[in-house]
């Protein structure tokens, strides 16, 4: 159902689809909150919801969908916290939020991702410090964390990422030296 002209509310009711792996409607012009009832998808791998006009807050209870693979909220009108009970979906190897409007400190929980390849948190109004805790999950290789407002120092622990490909941290406000550490990339 992707790249059509579906507009209005995502129904709550799709939330008793439980045997759904894949939902993807993404390039509509759906609006409003995303229901809280989609974490009722017990065995969805992959949610896709990307260039729509959802708003509000991203719902808690998608850290419920531990057999999450792939979450694409991207290039929406989200706002508020990245909840912390995303870092429940240990499953998780493409995590999508950028170019919303998400506000707040990144989860150090999101360091509980040991599986994530892609951590795209891009083009929001995020703030504080890069937790030190997103070096864990060492396989990632693309930790996109430009256009924040990211602040202090960079985690010299940024160097444990061996598989990165991709370390963008540009357009924060980020301050101190750069970690020699980094020179491990």
């Amino acid at each position: 159902m992707l790249s059509n002209q579906l507009s209005g509310a995502i129904p709550p009711e799709l939330g008793k689809l439980v045997n759904v792996e894949q939902l993807s409607l993404s390039s509509n012009k759906l609006s409003g909150a995303i229901p809280p009832e989609l974490g009722k998808f017990s065995n969805v791998k992959l949610l896709r919801l990307p260039d729509n006009k959802l708003s509000g807050a991203n719902p808690p209870e998608l850290g419920k969908l531990v057999e999450m693979q792939w979450l694409d909220l991207s290039t929406n009108q989200l706002s508020g916290a990245i909840p912390p009970e995303l870092g429940k979906l240990v499953e998780m190897k493409w995590l999508w939020l950028s170019t919303n409007q998400l506000s707040g400190p990144i989860p150090p929980e999101l360091g509980k991702l040991t599986k994530v390849q892609h951590l795209h948190l891009y083009n929001n109004k995020l703030s504080g410090a890069i937790p030190a805790g997103l070096a864990i999950p060492t396989k990632v290789q693309q930790p996109r964390l430009y256009h924040n407002q990211l602040s202090g120092a960079i985690p010299p622990e940024l160097g444990n990422l061996t598989e990165v490909q991709v370390l963008y941290l540009l357009q924060n406000q980020l301050s101190g030296a750069i970690p020699p550490e980094l020179g491990k990339l």
